[in-house]
This record gives structure tokens, sequence and C-alpha cells, in this order.
């Protein structure tokens, strides 16, 4: 494997911050005219697709495919086939032109575009994620920093929230024993000095990660099963919580699968992101009892 260099790194992380927020600025200026859905998901958010993800799709490969060939990249992307590309290139572009596609429909935050360069090895080598409600840039490099709108950002202690926010996604309320693992929740909460948990499952994965950085004590999590998301869904902001110092593994604690040769969908691991390695043992523990 040939690695690139971390200016070659910080040359493309460039490329893909700016058609991150080219194709989120379209977005934000836009409403969707139709909506299709398409097979494979196994939930509605993962089905229904509009006229504004393939055209942010077309903004973003117009500025990256130039460095397909120059770096020998290989490329995946929501809305076209997998080639199989990225299982023999060194790094592939990882894209989601339109994450959140359920809420950009209906009109509510927590839709988002989100772009990752990634190592044959599943590993993320750049994250950048653009929030068209916002206005906001998260970009990271690996071993190369953290950043917010373009300057390095460490997510902050006096924005710590009061209660424990847990990300979810539609599966998690669909356990038999939802119930008592709302109330366990709460318990740890209040085990951490928190006045209890804040359970929300609105936003599209990506700007559940984002939000996850951005209050902490915070987790997203998506149980094991069937799930329509996938590798997209997760490899940018993995590469965020890399270089933040926080925690994004499978839901069993283990590395993410981010290139799997047999599917994009990351059902079957399940995924845990966590301000920190700590929360996330105690959120793993608790879903396991």
């Amino acid at each position: 494997m040939t690695a690139l260099s971390p200016e070659d790194l910080a040359k493309l992380a460039d490329v893909a911050v700016r058609a991150a927020v080219e194709a989120g600025q379209m977005i934000a200026q836009t409403r969707p005219q139709t909506v299709e859905h398409k097979e494979g998901g196994a939930t509605l958010a993962s089905q229904v697709v509009t006229e504004i993800d393939r055209a942010s799709e077309v903004i973003i490969l117009d500025l990256l495919n130039p460095t397909l060939e120059r770096f020998e990249l290989g490329l995946l992307t929501e809305e076209s086939p997998d080639d199989g590309g990225r299982l023999t290139a060194d790094y592939f572009w990882c894209i989601d032109p339109l994450d959140g596609t359920l809420p950009f429909i209906e009109g509510r935050p927590g839709y988002s575009v989100s772009i990752a360069l990634v190592r044959r090895d599943g590993a993320p080598q750049i994250g950048v994620v653009y929030d068209p409600i916002e206005a906001t840039t998260y970009h990271a490099i690996a071993a190369g920093g953290l950043y917010r709108n373009g300057h390095a950002w460490v997510p902050s202690e006096t924005e710590r929230s009061h209660r424990l926010s847990v990300l979810v996604t539609s599966g998690f309320a669909k356990r038999a024993d939802h119930e008592e693992l709302l109330v366990s929740l709460d318990e740890l909460a209040h085990s951490m000095g928190l006045a209890g948990t804040r359970i929300d499952l609105a936003e599209g994965a990506v700007m559940k990660a984002c939000s996850v950085l951005r209050r902490p004590p915070a987790c997203f999590l998506m149980v094991p099963g069937p799930t329509g998301a996938s590798l997209w869904d997760f490899a940018a902001t993995a590469c965020l919580f890399n270089e933040a110092g926080a925690s994004a593994t499978s839901f069993a604690g283990q590395p993410l699968e981010l290139n799997r040769p047999e599917s994009t969908n990351m059902g079957d691991g399940g995924v845990l992101f966590a301000t920190d390695a700590a929360l996330a043992a105690d959120i793993r523990a608790v879903c396991s009892e």
C-alpha cells in the first residue's frame, strides 16, 4: 500500500471541504420537488431519495473526480452502484451527498453532506461534514486535528449538558427491552450526577454523531440488526471522533468495519459513538445486561 503524505491528505481535505460546502449551500437554498423510493433499505429513512440527493452528488463529484486518477483513489457514493473499486484502491472516497434525506423532506433539521477518505483497511483518513442549517463545516485529518469552520476545534466542557444525551436510531425503540433500557440509562445518568437522559432519534446518522461531540456527555447508538445504515453514514464522523479523542466503535466495542468486502451495510455490528471511552463502556454495559 502506498501511503498518502500529510501534504497530500491536506490537499485532498481542502478539495473535500470545498465540495461539501458547495453541495451543502445548494441544499440549503432548495426544497425537494419529487420524492422517490429505492430498494435495499430496511427503514423509510434509507429508502427515500430526491432529485436534490443526486444534484448534490453531481456537485461533489465534479470537484472530486480529478483526484481519482491523480491519487489513484476508489469511489463509493450512496446514489451510485458500488463498483468494488474501494476493495482494490489504497484509498477511496466515501460519500453521502445528503444524509438525513427524511428530515430534509420534512423540513426539519438533521441533514448534512458527508465526505470521507478511507484507507483500504477501513481506517478513515479524512472526514468532512457540512451542516446546511447552521452553515457549519466540521472536518478532520488523521493525525492532523479536528476543525470547525476552518479553525482548530476542541469540543469544550463549557458546552456540557446537565442531561445524558442518547441519540438513537429507530431500531432502539423496537427492542423488546426498550422500556427497561430507558430506566437503566436514567440510572446511569443519575450515577454521573446528571438530571437524567435526553433521548433523540430525529436527526440523520451524521448529524447525530456531530451532536454527540457538541453536547457532552452524549452517545449515539445503533443496535445490531436490520438497518439501512451504511459505510457512508459513519466514515466521516469516525474520523472526527478519532481526532477529538472520543470513541467510535461497533456496538461491541470493536473497530468500525468501514470497508466491509461483503456489503456496505453496517447493521450487523451496530455502532456506538460516545464522547469518551469510559462512557462508551458504561453504555455498552447497560445495553448488554
